[in-house]
């Protein structure tokens, strides 16, 4: 597929030797003063002729730049802005809720950002999501024009539909380090938040998911399964029963928000089944949060907060401050679903097998209320499901440890 052979060359351009440029921002508008940690933005040259520009932005570490890990993170989609990761997820800002201005968003230090204990490179890709684009310019080697942090402990990271590229980078990494390409990378694993390994086991899952969470009864769930024979995907077109059970269990979600099932979909309107009366999965899979540009929803819902950023980075001042080159984009989108790729890769469990086997850490972590990406990734991977040791969150710090089921007491 394009955009994977798109993410391995941003592998290899960490791993190659070529040409330098890069900004450092130390204001953003929105924000009060200057930034309370280092910022550097710039573009990622991909491909033979690094026709392919990919946005990025380099966030150090608060706490100890030269020691702690580096994280690539890859966000999902395809074709979400990581500036999603940055201002709604792990980054060091978000927008200041409280006194919400929709036509001029402000900026406020997010207290729990991963940036706080790790140096983080965030990429906008592939092509044609975010500030990245199409053309023919230089590109540079990071890691040889930062040697400070060839040491770190490198992480890939992402989530959603990156769990897809994530391991595919990481271990295109591990075998240039095997082959001795330079610089070599202190390569030590990597991380996924709700992850997507095999499209056709995740999105399958949903409607167990939903039986499993008390949101349709028994009755219909065992009736959904053994008349769709346990595939609510691929559904033969003259199954009526299997049809009639999963329009029932559309009935029973299309009024939840697929990303958090405690809210409501504030982009909730009936659906309707296709022309000739057959089933639509799309009805079942939907994801508000996904969508290019909202329909504008209630202040009170949360996808709402989602229309701040098409606000706030389509202002010619922000782009400005970003350095974004002029003329490269028409329009910036939190995830642009008009980018015409396709999947040709289903499933990528070998890849975590094989870097599990080569030893390096995974951390796949689940959010517990989402029915957008279900796929149990841990128990398709290892032997032994593996049990995790976390404290409490706290702003200083957080610990966490691996350790095998054999050595833990019941």
């Amino acid at each position: 597929m394009k955009w994977l052979l798109a993410f391995l060359g941003l592998a290899l351009c960490l791993l190659s030797r070529s040409t330098f440029s890069q900004t450092v921002i130390k204001t953003l508008p929105g924000f009060p003063g200057e930034l309370p940690f280092y910022l550097e933005i710039g573009y990622v040259g991909v491909g033979e002729l690094e026709d392919v520009q990919m946005f990025y932005y380099f966030i150090k570490s608060e706490r100890s730049p030269k020691d702690d890990p580096l994280v690539l993170w890859i966000t999902g989609g395809p074709g979400c802005s990581t500036l999603s990761a940055i201002l709604y997820e792990i980054g060091p800002l978000t927008f200041n809720y409280e006194n919400l201005s929709p036509s001029r968003p402000t900026l406020k230090v997010h207290e729990y950002s991963w940036t706080k204990v790790a140096n983080i490179i965030f990429v906008d890709e592939p092509v044609g999501t975010g500030f990245s684009y199409a053309n023919n310019w230089e590109s540079y080697n990071w890691l040889t024009l930062h040697p400070e942090f060839l040491s770190n402990p490198l992480y890939i990271g992402g989530d959603s539909n990156g769990g897809f590229i994530n391991p595919m980078v990481t271990l295109k990494v591990a075998e240039g380090n095997k082959a001795g390409l330079r610089p070599i990378m202190n390569l030590k694993g990597y991380l996924l938040g709700n992850p997507v390994t095999n499209l056709q086991s995740d999105k399958n899952s949903r409607v167990r998911f939903a039986y499993l969470k008390a949101l349709i009864s028994k009755e219909l769930y065992e009736s959904t399964d053994e008349n769709c024979n346990g595939d609510f995907i691929n559904v033969n077109e003259s199954n009526d029963a299997c049809i009639d059970d999963l329009k029932a269990v559309t009935m029973c979600l299309e009024k939840l928000d697929i990303a958090n099932i405690l809210e409501p979909n504030c982009l909730y309107s009936t659906p309707e089944s296709t022309v000739d009366g057959t089933w639509d999965p799309s009805l079942v899979n939907r994801d508000p949060t996904l969508l290019p540009s909202p329909e504008l929803p209630g202040i009170w819902c949360r996808v709402y907060n989602y229309m701040l950023s098409y606000t706030w980075a389509n202002d010619r001042a922000v782009q400005e401050a970003l350095h974004v080159r002029p003329g490269t984009i028409m329009k910036w989108v939190r995830c642009n679903e008009s980018l015409s790729y396709k999947y040709n890769v289903r499933e990528v469990i070998d890849y975590h097998k094989e870097l599990l086997k080569r030893g390096y850490r995974a951390l796949i972590y689940r959010r517990g209320l989402s029915m957008a990406k279900l796929q149990d990734t841990p128990r398709y991977i290892l032997p032994e499901k593996p049990i995790l040791h976390m404290q409490p969150s706290r702003k200083e710090d957080t610990q966490l440890q691996s350790t095998s089921p054999k050595n833990v007491s019941p």
